[in-house]
């Protein structure tokens, strides 16, 4: 299958999702990124600007987010938006990639982590790198395993944190390589 058929959907924020963009260019792979008014994105390529009605389809109550994630959420109207814009990423993304940190309850610390559960609830397969571990780890039969992911699906998500490391950096340079080179 040629580069140009697949497709990764992000957020193109700074940090782990403008890394994302940079490595689907380098490799022709589309990148599409979803935003809102008033959301400042790092990657301005490919945005694909989401109405409040196209905003709406990714809403769920803030207490099942935070029941799921084990913590609450101080501005929900600001994180409400962002956690619709990641249910986009990952509803057209099959398979997830993720840049973060592995909690000891098995979830991924902030709003990266929302993406991680959509991602576990609709079964597809996802992959995160801990940038305290400094490794890939994959979600099978309800743990994380250890693991090298390669890009396998035509469409993708890739998010994360913000602050990613130079490893965290690495670590998306070497899928994109294993999967496409």
């Amino acid at each position: 299958m040629s580069n140009k058929e697949y497709s990764i959907y992000s957020g193109g924020l700074k940090g782990t999702e403008e890394t994302f963009g940079e490595c689907a260019q380098k490799y022709g792979i589309n990148e599409i990124n979803f935003s809102f008014e008033g959301h400042k994105c790092s990657r301005e390529k490919n945005i694909t600007m989401l109405s409040d009605e196209e905003l709406k389809k990714g809403n769920i109550s803030m207490e099942i987010v935070s029941a799921r994630m084990g913590r609450r959420y101080a501005r929900v109207d600001k994180i409400r938006k962002v956690f619709q814009i990641i249910f986009h990423m990952v509803n057209k993304g099959y398979q997830v990639f993720a840049i973060g940190w592995i909690q000891s309850d098995k979830t991924v610390k902030g709003g990266t982590g929302w993406g991680v559960e959509l991602a576990k609830f609709f079964n597809r397969p996802v992959s995160v790198f801990d940038q305290d571990k400094n490794k890939w780890y994959t979600w099978k039969e309800n743990e994380w395993v250890e693991d090298e992911p390669v890009i396998l699906h035509k469409t993708f998500c890739g998010t994360g944190t913000r602050n990613i490391s130079d490893e965290g950096k690495k670590a998306i340079e070497n899928l994109f390589s294993r999967s496409f080179a």
